[in-house]
């Protein structure tokens, strides 16, 4: 096969595929051997008769179509690799006289990623981010590792906000008991909020082994509309009270929860690991009013394939973050009375800025021949390793061939943030 390139306007790219002869033959007997047992010829068993009957009992092109789609479907991404070609949409094909023993060529017209020639990507003015890391940053950042090391132990006194119960529960509306009121051996933080307004107060003061009636209203606004607003009785029994205990705040403590021989160590340690936090932080938001700069200053286009497929991974990140929390995109559409179509919507205005960045960094990478070493390869490699706690070979296995093109562009794209970043005015 040889792609040969043609032309390009705006986004449109066409090229041709040839096929030899001999090429297109040899996809021919494929697409036989593939099919052959679809045909019924009479004086032959099902699966058994010559190509050449079968094409004589049903015309020479019966085979074309399933070859020209095996031929297209192996050497059409060859031929984008040939053309460096990255494209946004599906491919529309012209062919040739399609004639057994004759070569086969195929004119593509694709829409490709768009081109653009970015200016005023230099010198861009912005102000600069300050941050400051307090002392009770500090503080909350021990108190909060102080927390994640706590013990849970059991107590035999009244229940205090703070403390966890084990208990079983059963709702009542009236003396009807609704559907996704009732619970056994159900844990809960009294104070967290994770029940509805009113439930946990009422459970302050009770004991292990107590039964306790808690009489609440649910909110108006409430997801089950059978309930909403209604008065409820909640039937409880506690059976386990715990007590949160912590760890006192010593050397003892620094040794055990980290690599440092004194509190002292650690605290230094936290100051600096919230400092480079921080101006990672302040950082990045330099880059973003840098990037949204150079992007108010040029035109950019967001085609509209680009924009819908945006917005469909944006639309499974959503979906991704609420299965974290136990809760479905439909679950969450239903509780929030939408449409999919509606999500969609919201989603588009981010979606099309970020088509728009990802072409206008895209345009600064070919203006700059910006490119990524195989040693800068395997420095990512390594820090994606290390982030997922995972083996580099393992990493690249998970990434694999077809990613690969996907993670040089990011990386590309990243140092072309770095290189308007580098080069802006910071006042």
């Amino acid at each position: 096969m040889k792609a040969t390139f043609i032309s390009r306007e705006k986004n449109d790219v066409k090229f041709t595929m040839d096929f030899t002869k001999e090429e297109f033959e040899s996809y021919q007997v494929k697409a036989y051997q593939a099919n052959k047992d679809r045909f019924e010829i009479p004086g032959f068993r099902k699966g058994k008769a010559p190509r050449s009957i079968i094409e004589n009992h049903y015309g020479e092109g019966v085979f074309a179509e399933e070859a020209i789609d095996l031929m297209f479907s192996e050497h059409y991404p060859q031929a984008l690799a040939e053309l460096n070609l990255e494209v946004i949409d599906r491919p529309r094909a012209e062919f040739s006289q399609i004639k057994k023993g004759e070569p086969l060529t195929v004119t593509i017209t694709v829409e490709c990623f768009p081109q653009v020639e970015v200016k005023d990507y230099k010198g861009v003015e912005i102000e600069k981010v300050d941050f400051e890391v307090k002392e009770e940053d500090v503080d909350n950042e021990i108190k909060s590792l102080q927390k994640r090391n706590a013990r849970k132990v059991l107590v035999e006194r009244p229940a205090q906000n703070g403390d966890t119960l084990l208990f079983d529960y059963s709702g009542f509306v009236g003396e009807t008991q609704f559907e996704g009121g009732t619970a056994e051996r159900q844990k809960l933080t009294l104070g967290s909020g994770m029940f509805i307004p009113g439930f946990e107060e009422q459970l302050v003061g009770v004991t292990p082994g107590e039964k306790k009636d808690v009489t609440v209203t649910f909110p108006t606004e409430y997801h089950a509309e059978d309930l909403a607003g209604k008065d409820a009785v909640f039937h409880c029994l506690v059976h386990e009270i715990e007590e949160e205990q912590l760890p006192e705040l010593d050397d003892e403590f620094a040794q055990d929860v980290s690599e440092h021989d004194t509190l002292d160590a650690l605290k230094k340690a936290t100051r600096e690991k919230l400092e480079s936090y921080a101006k990672a932080g302040a950082e990045s938001q330099m880059k973003d009013k840098a990037l949204e700069k150079v992007l108010e200053a040029n035109e950019v286009d967001a085609p509209k394939q680009m924009v819908e497929d945006e917005i469909d991974r944006k639309a499974q990140e959503v979906d991704q973050q609420l299965r974290y929390q136990g809760l479905g995109l439909e679950q969450y559409l239903q509780y929030m009375g939408k449409e999919y179509a509606e999500l969609r919507e919201e989603l588009r205005e981010e979606a099309e800025r970020s088509v728009k960045i990802r072409v206008l960094l895209q345009g600064i990478v070919d203006a700059e021949n910006l490119t990524v070493s195989d040693e800068e390869m395997e420095e990512e490699f390594k820090t994606m390793a290390a982030q997922y706690q995972m083996p580099v070979e393992k990493i690249k296995e998970a990434i694999g061939l077809e990613n690969l093109t996907y993670l040089k562009k990011d990386m590309q794209a990243k140092k072309a943030v770095d290189l308007i970043f580098d080069s802006a005015v910071i006042k």
